[in-house]
């Protein structure tokens, strides 16, 4: 199952490990494994003494970390870290490392292309499947449960928060009337009637009306924001004095999230910024990897308050 892994190539890799400082010898922690890419990359640099923790609520992407991480092993013999990898949402992770434990702790907040591409899975409308879209399909609401019994104000009000979709109203009420839609390609058709697509900020390409419903109710099924609230959270306690917290997000809302946290710790003294804006992907990335074109990375030392 390894060789998967190759469709997906982990955004701002070598800014995500410049900013991370690893250090040989050191402790840290990867809270969105995917197919460990950035984890794999941390590895090589920890050395035998080292210790990577992991974690990833989605079974099959951590099936895959894992087969990855035996042939890394295999590869670097007595140089591979010690390491572990946890099938939780990262607002778990304090359940398994102590306070103050860690040398550096990343997180790439971004749907990996395994997901998109498992038409199953339910997050792309590109591919039929069923309206599912939950990063560990072993609980909670569904897509299909939310879209065919949430209130048509319920919904309108999650596609505006998490959407930021100006339309949300509309797009609700063509949903309400719709029901039941059971699969990705009939709310795609079904959000299409209603408005057109539209230019990107940038006005380089076309958004299909079906992107920001889909991440609305991606995010709503998944309390995706609450988790990266609880991980930001978290953070300060877990790192050490020097220790690095990474982040890279992919829009505006976890953006926001990571921005303000780390300016909150910084004002507060718990953390000294390492990057007043942003860091984002060099054209040469984004034209190898145009997923790259929407990240975000920040990072901060914590200090010794």
């Amino acid at each position: 199952m390894v060789p998967s892994s190759e469709r997906h190539v982990p955004v701002l890799l070598q800014d995500a490990i410049r900013y991370l400082h690893v250090r040989s010898g050191g402790t840290y922690a990867d809270a969105t494994l995917g197919f460990a890419g950035h984890a794999a990359a941390i590895a090589r640099e920890l050395g035998g003494q080292g210790r990577l923790i992991g974690f990833d609520r989605d079974p099959d992407a951590l099936e895959l970390a894992r087969a990855r991480f035996q042939a890394l092993s295999e590869e670097l013999g007595e140089q591979m870290p010690e390491w572990e990898l946890h099938g939780d949402p990262f607002s778990d992770m304090s359940r398994h490392i102590p306070e103050a434990s860690l040398d550096g702790l990343l997180a790439d907040f971004g749907i990996s292309s395994m997901q998109l591409d498992s038409a199953h899975r339910g997050f792309s409308f590109q591919a039929d499947g069923p309206l599912d879209m939950r990063m560990d399909p072993r609980r909670g609401a569904t897509a299909e449960q939310v879209v065919n019994q949430a209130d048509e104000k319920v919904l309108a009000d999650l596609i505006y928060e998490f959407g930021e979709e100006r339309r949300s109203r509309r797009f609700a009420r063509a949903i309400v009337r719709a029901r039941p839609i059971k699969t990705t390609a009939q709310l795609a058709k079904v959000l299409s009637a209603v408005a057109p697509a539209m230019k990107s900020e940038r006005g380089r390409h076309q958004i299909h009306p079906a992107t920001r419903i889909f991440q609305a109710l991606r995010i709503y099924v998944n309390a995706e924001l609450s988790e990266i609230q609880a991980l930001l959270q978290a953070a300060p306690k877990l790192l050490k004095p020097g220790g690095r917290l990474v982040v890279i997000s992919f829009h505006s809302l976890e953006d926001r999230l990571a921005k303000d946290a780390l300016r909150e710790g910084a004002r507060q003294g718990i953390f000294e910024l390492l990057t007043r804006k942003p860091v984002t992907a060099s054209a040469e990335e984004t034209d190898r990897n145009p997923r790259a074109r929407s990240a975000k990375l920040r990072a901060a030392e914590r200090t010794e308050n």
